[in-house]
């Protein structure tokens, strides 16, 4: 449904609820589902982003809930950087064997690394049926240095291999070992299914990232609401959101929506920052007012706020309910404000 109509006031109430952000977000596995999936990334100033989204809806919740949920339910899965729900699996395939066919640039690159390691890519699915799960460092590199390190990998062609059958559905990741990545054979990892048409997985796909963003803006800046969207209001709520949370992650809607312009600025200069490494945006309700720098200080056990800015023409709350629910989820044992 399209609409010319809608309140700005009314496009925000709808973007909070649907991603559960007005308090009625009520367990990990129900979460997951409708927000559609989480990003995965070992940043960890106050908490990964995978949890501190969790933590912005549920409050301090049992984050081993949620690695039950993915290494022995198996009700949620780990694909590309991102955790999704099992029945979100089959369209996840289809996406997997498209990605065989080298259509974009970026694929038929990994294709050429793939065609001249054949040799290495035998070893690994070898070693991996005969040995796996293991770590990408418990498997030799016998590669021929075909890929360009961005310095993301450095030399570890054994992770290019590994992500690009990976991408590919040959591979999947079956735990962890603190941070790092077990492997294992797909086909012993995931259900056996079958995909829908591509075509088909991808309207689906678009359409649940529709429902849980509620609103998108249309190429003539009008918004068009996802018919099970909910506009009631909400409650006056605080919270702080991760840099990836989905409801500031495409920072152009944001901006249209709250008129509020935010970078990630933890790659800037410190001398250069406007506000701070890893600054959290504040949402209050469903308006965002503000934005705080807190770190874990792992070695006092407190978690540290380095500073707060509040929005123009916001009147300055009290943030004690909030930080004392973060310190509690993250396990710091004081508060330094």
């Amino acid at each position: 449904m399209k609409s010319t109509s809608l309140s700005l006031a009314q496009a925000r109430r709808i973007a909070v609820r649907a991603q559960l952000l007005d308090g009625s977000a009520t367990d990990v596995l129900t979460t997951v589902r409708k927000l559609g999936f989480l990003q995965i990334d070992p940043i960890a100033t106050v908490a990964t982003p995978q949890r501190l989204v969790l933590w912005s809806r549920l409050g301090p919740f049992d984050v081993a809930e949620l690695d039950r949920l993915l290494w022995q339910e198996r009700k949620l899965f780990e694909w590309g950087a991102f955790i999704r729900p099992i029945e979100d699996f089959p369209l996840i395939l289809a996406r997997m064997r498209r990605r065989r066919t080298g259509k974009y640039s970026w694929e038929r690159r990994g294709m050429e690394f793939l065609r001249k390691n054949a040799g290495f890519r035998r070893y690994v699915l070898r070693e991996l049926e005969r040995r796996g799960p293991l770590l990408s460092r418990e498997l030799a590199d016998s590669s021929v240095r075909t890929w360009k390190s961005s310095g993301w990998h450095g030399t570890r062609n054994v992770t290019v291999m590994l992500e690009l059958l990976e991408d590919r559905g040959q591979v999947a990741v079956t735990g962890r070992r603190g941070a790092h990545r077990l492997w294992d054979l797909a086909e012993r990892w995931f259900p056996q299914v079958e995909p829908p048409p591509i075509d088909e997985a991808e309207r689906i796909l678009t359409d649940k990232r529709w429902r849980s963003l509620g609103v998108r803006l249309a190429r003539n800046g009008d918004w068009e609401v996802h018919p099970d969207a909910d506009s009631e209001a909400v409650p006056a709520r605080t919270t702080f959101l991760s840099p990836f949370d989905r409801l500031i992650h495409d920072r152009d809607r944001a901006e249209a929506l709250w008129d509020f312009r935010y970078r990630l600025e933890m790659y800037v200069p410190k001398a250069k920052r406007e506000y701070g490494y890893y600054v959290l945006p504040i949402l209050r309700g469903d308006r965002l007012i503000g934005r705080i720098d807190p770190v874990l200080d792992r070695k006092t056990g407190a978690l540290r706020v380095n500073s707060v800015h509040w929005e123009p023409g916001v009147k300055p709350i009290s943030l004690q309910r909030p930080l004392r629910s973060l310190a509690t989820f993250i396990g710091a044992g004081s508060i330094a404000c």
